[in-house]
């Protein structure tokens, strides 16, 4: 099934921007958000696109290959909703491919760049089950959590 994207130049600029996300490319984020862009994820609230290089800087300094793919999306006004897939491996071990799926909250400011960026995902089922000791730990706590 293709994917369904928003006829939408912002969105469609961000979706490319992160798809094809290099190391080489980070310095790019400067044009991509407003000066005062807040990005928050499961681990990260900065403001500001320094502030956002840097967490991809870091990103790229942590794992091998990181590859985003946006599976689909929606676009209402200066509001964007994307789901995405985030494909890496941990840097300098042989440990398989690994895989962390989740979605975008994005709202665009007037000039068309993005103003607020929020990652939503399962930082416990996508990363912390998937290490050794403390994996084995989250798995024991679903477990019995579970109905």
């Amino acid at each position: 099934m293709p994917r369904q994207l928003p006829a939408d130049d912002r969105v469609r600029a961000f979706v490319q921007f992160y798809e094809s996300l290099r190391p080489q490319s980070v310095s790019r984020i400067d044009g991509l958000y407003a000066a005062d862009a807040r990005f928050k994820d499961p681990f990260n609230d900065v403001l500001g696109p320094a502030a956002i290089r840097r967490i991809f800087e870091h990103m790229f300094d942590q794992v091998d290959t990181p590859r985003f793919h946006v599976d689909g999306g929606a676009c209402e006004g200066d509001t964007a909703y994307l789901s995405w897939t985030m494909s890496y491996r941990f840097r300098g071990r042989p440990a398989p491919e690994q895989v962390i799926r989740g979605c975008t909250a994005l709202r665009f400011d007037s000039a068309g760049r993005v103003a607020e960026h929020r990652d939503y995902w399962d930082a416990a089922e996508e990363l912390y089950e998937k290490l050794p000791l403390v994996g084995m730990l989250m798995r024991a706590l679903r477990r019995r959590l579970a109905a």
